[in-house]
């Protein structure tokens, strides 16, 4: 009789461990290969390792594949021929090569190097893939060097399969054999990409018409799954035809709603393929072999470093970027294991080596989300050039904004983001745009938008965006992490500054509030009140009161929307006028009691008045500081009821 006992400890294990790794501030990758290696047969032995358990995980690095086909498209593909077939097959090559002539000089044995340096070539597309994506660098320089490299990888697999058993039997077709891959992985590539991407968008478009969530949800699986079976069936990866499936996927309409119907999914197995990594890692194979694990792991995180580095500066890349793309490909991956077995299977490499081998790749795997997360400040100290780039870079940004003042500093320049610098441009105020996404940027800066490439989250690039001088930050992109990480570095420099995010619905908004958020703009509520403004006019109901509705709606949402002055043509139809909220401009007289006080000494709060600001001269001050001193001239803005203002206004002026 099964016993649920070892999954429940499992997973109460995972989510202790995930939510340790979340407080720390570290990937939650670590906790799913520290429960893993706790549940495997190397500590407790809570679940058997096998080969159901591995097919789980594999199905994770699907998922994975698939979203991040999602994000790119045929023409960016294209682009990247460079990366995939020039620095991939390079960086294949330098790491195979050497260890087979270490392995021949050595034991007079090349086949045994040939299985390893094939082992200690590959990367881990889950681990790489998946911190990419978390801390929004896939779209960057090294990003896109790491997902190039990554995807020759996956493709170097298939002769790799092919040539092990080949020279282990010293066959004598291994030409067929190879010339046959090749064909394999040309026909099942070009029947993908050219009739697949005739055929997707229409089976989608009927698929939708049919209005089912559940029917379009099977549909996704069904092409996820059916495409990476269908690689699978000719000789090449799972993780391959996922990524194809992918990318032919986001040539449709349909891309958004998939990628948001497929998470789920992928979070899941993904942290499980996590967890049966984990379970791969031995003490004693550490003990005993601690030599040879130590050289391994040397080669796999210092030398593929070098590798890739050196490959990507030939290639025309920005040092930072070459060393980062190197760090983050720095590790062991998930077919090494493969190809690993293979060799012991076949006799090719000693028991002994494998172990060590496959420990080696686990304490890369271990060590890598080190080296993603630190690889920009690595980058910054090995080398000098990228400082003197970075200068130069951010001295541009500082030409393009010196000339701007109180303006709107928009931090992403999606949709979103761009138009609100449309309604800003209509009404003739100044903005200043920061992204991430190079072709992006580029494509706007073209169209003559005042947008730059620069991470709103370094300290630098705000400077040079001129955030000591804007009036408002506005943060157009729904990503709590990122927008928590910016806020926290502007509250460090300009405390006063008014801060907008976008979020996508009511979830997150005490998080982002507590990170410093001015006000939550949650994109589900706003739609919801466009519904309900169209709906009400279609009933019949006047557009004065379909407007007043909303307003009421709003103040009880948002701050900023609390309260409005009122003239003699307000109508309130019959609502408690007393009970409404108002704005009341207070201005200070010569001999008004408040004069020479703090904010904090007129206790306003006590009656139930909200200071909401303070015009001085030509300037406002928003929501003022407790020990703000107030002067002669000053106008009060203030919210409150009726009756609490005019109490209000006797305290300011009297002092009553």
């Amino acid at each position: 009789m099964h016993s649920l006992a070892p999954i429940v400890v499992v997973l109460l294990a995972a989510v202790l461990a995930v939510t340790l790794c979340r407080s720390l501030r570290v990937p939650a990758i670590l906790g799913y290969l520290v429960v893993g290696f706790a549940a495997g047969p190397g500590a407790l032995n809570l679940i058997a390792q096998g080969e159901e358990t591995q097919f789980l995980g594999e199905i994770g690095i699907v998922f994975m594949m698939f979203s991040i086909g999602l994000e790119f498209s045929l023409p960016r593909l294209r682009a990247m021929r460079t990366l995939v077939f020039g620095v991939g097959l390079g960086q294949v090559l330098l790491c195979l090569l050497p260890v087979v002539l270490i392995a021949h000089f050595a034991s007079g044995s090349a086949l045994t190097g040939f299985a390893v340096g094939g082992a200690l070539a590959m990367s881990s597309t889950a681990i790489v893939s998946r911190l990419l994506t978390e801390r929004l660098e896939l779209a960057q320089a090294h990003g896109q060097l790491a997902i190039g490299v990554l995807l020759f990888q996956d493709i170097a697999v298939v002769p790799l399969l092919i040539l092990l058993p080949a020279f282990a039997g010293s066959s004598d077709r291994l030409a067929f054999d190879l010339a046959l891959a090749v064909v394999k992985v040309i026909g099942v590539l070009a029947l993908l990409l050219i009739v697949g991407q005739r055929l997707v968008r229409p089976w989608f478009g009927i698929v939708a018409r049919q209005r089912s969530g559940e029917l379009f949800m099977i549909n996704v699986l069904l092409v996820t799954l059916g495409v990476a079976y269908l690689t699978e069936l000719s000789g090449l990866s799972l993780a391959l035809g996922a990524f194809v499936a992918g990318m032919l996927i986001s040539e449709t309409e349909y891309r958004y709603q998939v990628e948001d119907d497929i998470k789920p999914f992928r979070d899941i197995l993904l942290g499980f393929f996590f967890v049966t990594v984990g379970m791969r890692l031995q003490l004693s194979v550490l003990y005993d072999g601690l030599g040879e694990v130590m050289l391994l792991l040397s080669f796999l995180v210092a030398g593929k470093a070098l590798v890739v580095f050196c490959l990507a500066r030939l290639v025309g890349q920005r040092p930072a970027d070459a060393l980062r793309g190197g760090l983050a490909l720095a590790q062991g991956g998930e077919f090494g294991f493969v190809l690993l077995a293979l060799a012991g299977s076949l006799n090719l490499i000693p028991e002994h080596l494998v172990q060590a081998a496959i420990a080696a790749i686990l304490l890369s795997m271990l060590l890598a989300p080190f080296l993603i997360m630190h690889g920009e400040a690595i980058a910054r100290r090995v080398i000098r050039q990228d400082w003197m780039l970075q200068a130069l870079d951010l001295h541009s940004m500082l030409i393009e904004t010196m000339g701007k003042s109180d303006h709107v500093l928009i931090c992403g320049y999606g949709r979103s983001g761009q138009a609100l610098a449309r309604l800003l441009e209509t009404e003739g105020i100044a903005f200043f745009a920061l992204d991430i996404d190079p072709e992006r940027v580029h494509e706007a800066a073209e169209a003559g938008d005042p947008v730059v490439f620069g991470d709103a989250g370094k300290k630098e690039v705000l400077m040079a965006a001129g955030v000591m001088r804007a009036r408002v930050m506005v943060i157009a992109f729904a990503d709590t992490h990122a927008a928590c990480r910016i806020m926290h570095t502007v509250r460090a420099m300009r405390a006063d500054l008014p801060v907008i995010v976008r979020t996508l619905d009511d979830s997150d908004i005490d998080e982002l509030r507590r990170a410093g958020a001015d006000e939550v703009v949650p994109e589900m509520m706003e739609g919801s009140l466009m519904l309900a403004t169209q709906a009400l006019m279609e009933m019949g109901l006047p557009l004065n009161r379909v407007l007043r509705r909303i307003r009421t709606v709003r103040e009880e949402r948002y701050n900023l929307f609390r309260g409005f002055f009122r003239g003699a043509s307000d109508d309130v139809e019959g609502q408690d006028d007393a009970a409404l909220p108002r704005l009341f401009s207070l201005g200070l007289c010569e001999g008004a009691h408040a004069i020479g006080l703090t904010v904090a000494a007129l206790e306003l709060p006590a009656l139930g008045v909200e200071l909401k600001a303070v015009r001085r001269q030509h300037s406002r001050r928003h929501k003022p500081d407790n020990d703000f001193e107030l002067q002669r001239d000053d106008v009060l803005v203030l919210l409150g009821s009726p009756e609490q203002l005019a109490r209000a206004e006797e305290r300011v002026l009297n002092g009553l």
